[in-house]
C-alpha cells in the first residue's frame, strides 16, 4: 500500500473553489463526507476570517442544495451541507480510494490525503484529471518504508545512541562509550553508525524530493 498527499487545485466557477478563493484567509476544514449517486454530503468546520462570510456564499450558492448550521462560535461553524458538485468524492468513489478526514481547503485548493495501491492511486489521478481537477503529489511513501530503512542491528545502535546522548550538545556519551555499552568494538559501532546515519539522510533527502 501506498500513502499519497495531493494537493488539488479546485477549478472556477466550482463554490467551494471560488468561496476559498475569495477568503483566502479562511480554512474549510471537510471532517466527513459521503457520495450519493448525483449529490455528495459533507460536514466541515468553517475558520478564520471570512468563515462567516463563506457560510453565506454556501447559502447562496445554486450548487449548495440544502444547508444547517449546527454550531457556531469565535473562532467559526461547523455546517452540514448538501451539494450537486461533489467532485472529489465523485473522483475518489471511481477509483475505489476513501479520502481520508480531515481535508482542508484554503484558497481554493484542497490536501487531500489517501492510502490505496499504486493502481488505484494511478486510477484517481485519472479520475481528478477528468473532473478538470489539477493537483500535485506532495509525497508517496510506501506503508512500511520506515522499517525497511534500516536493518535491525542500525535500529538498535541508532537508537542506542540517542538515547545515550551521544547527538546531544554538548555529547553525553563519546563513540567508546557506546561501544561498551553494545558491547561491541568501537570500529563496529562506528562502522555501523554511520551506515545508519547514510540511510536516514538519504530517505530524508528522497522524501523531500
Amino acid at each position: 500500500m501506498t500513502e499519497a498527499r495531493l494537493s488539488i487545485t479546485l477549478p472556477e466557477g466550482v463554490w467551494i473553489a471560488d468561496l476559498s478563493t475569495e477568503h483566502p484567509e479562511a480554512t474549510v476544514r471537510v471532517l466527513a463526507a459521503m457520495p450519493d449517486d448525483r449529490v455528495g454530503f459533507g460536514l466541515v468546520r468553517i475558520e478564520g476570517p471570512g468563515a462567516d462570510a463563506i457560510v453565506e456564499g454556501m447559502r447562496a450558492a445554486t450548487d449548495v442544495t440544502s444547508l444547517s448550521v449546527l454550531r457556531r462560535d469565535e473562532r467559526g461553524a461547523v455546517v452540514q451541507f448538501e451539494t450537486t458538485q461533489p467532485l472529489l468524492l465523485l473522483s475518489a468513489r471511481e477509483s475505489g480510494i476513501a479520502i481520508e478526514p480531515p481535508v482542508e481547503i484554503r484558497g481554493g485548493v484542497a490536501t487531500v490525503e489517501v492510502t490505496a495501491s499504486r493502481e488505484r492511486l494511478s486510477k484517481l489521478g485519472e479520475q481528478l484529471r477528468a473532473f478538470g481537477l489539477e493537483f500535485e503529489v506532495e509525497y508517496l511513501r510506501e506503508e512500511g518504508d520506515a522499517e525497511r530503512v534500516l536493518s535491525d542491528r542500525q535500529r538498535e545502535v541508532l537508537l542506542a545512541a540517542v538515547e545515550n546522548g551521544y547527538y546531544e550538545t554538548p555529547r553525553r556519551c563519546s563513540l567508546t562509550d557506546l561501544a561498551e555499552d553494545l558491547g561491541v568494538a568501537k570500529s563496529t559501532a562506528s562502522e555501523t553508525l554511520h551506515r545508519a546515519e547514510g540511510a536516514v539522510i538519504e530517505r530524508f533527502v528522497a522524501d523531500r524530493r
